[in-house]
């Protein structure tokens, strides 16, 4: 059997690197052959994810998913390592896992692809006890609406109604109604930045074994309130008030007998789309205390709606410039936050870098030292190969996809770093301009890691300022400011909302109509998956 099994992976390897390992079809083959293992239930993995601006003419194709299938899906979730408990509560059926960074609208060629990708390997081991469904829930799909909520549907289809479905999401993402009857059990993080991102793939995945193990299966109840709210993830951070105390009420609900678990989303507000909004939902078995639970929750949240204010002091670009250039603080944290790529937006817009390099200050090498990260610019990229470390360099860079706000900036300075091997990247370059270090990128990437500079040869704690397409910033970062403005830069993401030109949210919507009426928060009863 073994021989056969490793002959078997070979061959599959060489054609496709797409099929199980030896090791999860021996695990399979035991639980179809009367071992102890039929005991234990089947339970696949199934996950897309990304945030999609449709403010941002960018496109996302599907490479920028990274996929990962079958026993490569295990990597991404240290708690399903091969010596973890959890990995010993069942047999697994990984299927397909793609996660790209944020970015435009993705292609509807790319989603089909990716969909009946999964489709086809759930196919191949039917029946299944259990499904771990890890989206984003913000994914916007070029020519379809509710992409998320289209998943979960077609996945149904496939696994049929009595597999219990548990889905982990991000706080950032949408819960539609759709959505909602077709998962049993469902979660969210409770930390922007999602630094409890993995405790909450994780307690989505024990909800859902703890349910097939104690034999309670599907909820009975499910309650989902739509919380008529919109705002950006960096006016909602939990590091303050009153994000931090209206997700402090979460856990709490949770600890009821009959609450199973509790979620508040805020929605994703760069994507101009009818499901776009605030949702709280409670599952569990006891009707009273999920619905108040609920409610409790949906009424909080609204009834701090006008306190939430930036995470950080905000200024105009021009604003952030002035002040940065006089500090005695070291480094001076700018965050370019029309153009974050990791909210979505195309990140080659160069209205902040071009202002940056028209300014007196840094068109010396004696100016006060900055580090820019980043700009997309291929071809700027291949010449600055040619030229070499320590080469002169003349070429454009950015605007490629969105031109909108400023042309291709032109860099004229020296090449002092190129790296190749990036994931996100590819290839970097840094490029010295005046006193600012440019770093410009084959494809765009986000620098969230001090790693990400000190690779390069940057050392931002020993620079003066440091510009980064960003909304808040990441622990990382945070931790290591001396001072910090978010600048309200154009962009995809535009952080100032009144500037987007909304067509299709439900209206009205707080912050856009803020005389609107109080709503009704009352708690509505979905359907359970079996009885649609």
């Amino acid at each position: 059997m073994k021989f056969v099994c490793y002959l078997t992976t070979t061959f599959f390897l060489l054609i496709s690197f797409t099929f199980y390992s030896c090791t999860s079809n021996k695990e399979a083959e035991e639980a179809e052959s009367g071992s102890p293992q039929e005991t234990l239930p089947r339970v696949a993995i199934a996950g897309l994810g990304i945030e999609s601006s449709t403010f941002s003419p960018a496109l996302t194709h599907e490479e920028a998913f990274h996929a990962r299938y079958g026993d490569e899906v295990f990597s991404r979730y240290p708690f399903l390592s091969q010596d973890e408990p959890h990995r010993n509560r069942a047999v697994w059926f990984p299927t397909v896992v793609g996660k790209s960074i944020p970015g435009g609208a993705v292609t509807r060629e790319t989603y089909e692809s990716l969909v009946n990708q999964t489709l086809e390997r759930l196919e191949e081991n039917l029946p299944y006890d259990g499904l771990f469904l890890d989206i984003h829930g913000a994914m916007s799909v070029v020519g379809l609406d509710d992409p998320e909520g289209d998943y979960i549907k077609r996945i149904r289809e496939v696994v049929g109604t009595e597999t219990l479905i548990s889905t982990s999401m991000d706080l950032h993402g949408n819960v539609s109604m759709r959505l909602a009857q077709h998962t049993d059990l469902i979660t969210c993080y409770r930390m922007a930045p999602h630094e409890d991102a993995l405790e909450s793939k994780e307690r989505a995945l024990d909800n859902l074994l703890t349910r097939l193990e104690n034999g309670k299966g599907k909820p009975a109840y499910k309650a989902w309130i739509r919380v008529p709210i919109l705002l950006p993830g960096e006016k909602t951070s939990t590091r303050i008030e009153p994000g931090k105390s209206l997700y402090a009420q979460v856990d709490p609900a949770t600890q009821q007998e009959g609450v199973i678990d509790a979620a508040i989303w805020m929605g994703y507000p760069w994507a101009d789309e009818p499901r776009n909004h605030g949702v709280v939902m409670v599952t569990g078995d006891d009707q009273e205390k999920v619905s108040s639970a609920a409610e409790k929750l949906a009424k909080s949240f609204w009834e701090v709606r006008n306190e939430f204010e930036f995470v950080a002091p905000t200024a105009t670009l021009h604003e952030a410039l002035d002040k940065a250039v006089v500090s005695d603080k070291q480094p001076f944290m700018i965050s370019d936050s029309g153009d974050n790529p990791t909210a979505g937006g195309a990140g080659d817009v160069t209205w902040t870098l071009k202002e940056i390099l028209e300014r007196p200050e840094f068109k010396t090498a004696e100016g006060p030292s900055l580090i820019y990260a980043s700009i997309p610019g291929p071809k700027f990229v291949e010449k600055a190969i040619e030229a070499g470390v320590g080469g002169k360099i003349d070429a454009l860079a950015g605007a490629n996809v969105d031109d909108r706000f400023a042309p291709p900036v032109r860099l004229a300075g020296t090449v002092e770093a190129i790296e190749h091997g990036d994931r996100d990247a590819e290839t970097e370059v840094v490029v010295k301009v005046g006193s600012a270090h440019v770093i410009v990128t084959k494809k765009r990437k986000p620098y969230h890691h001090e790693s990400d500079f000190t690779n390069l040869g940057l050392y931002p704690r020993e620079t003066d300022i440091v510009v980064v397409k960003i909304g808040y910033l990441v622990p990382e970062l945070y931790d290591m400011r001396a001072d910090w403005l978010l600048a309200l830069t154009p962009g995809g993401v535009d952080q100032d909302l009144e500037r987007l030109d909304y067509k299709r949210l439900q209206r009205p919507i707080f912050p856009l109509d803020k005389d609107m009426e109080d709503p009704e928060l009352d708690a509505q009863l979905v359907p359970a998956s079996d009885e649609i």
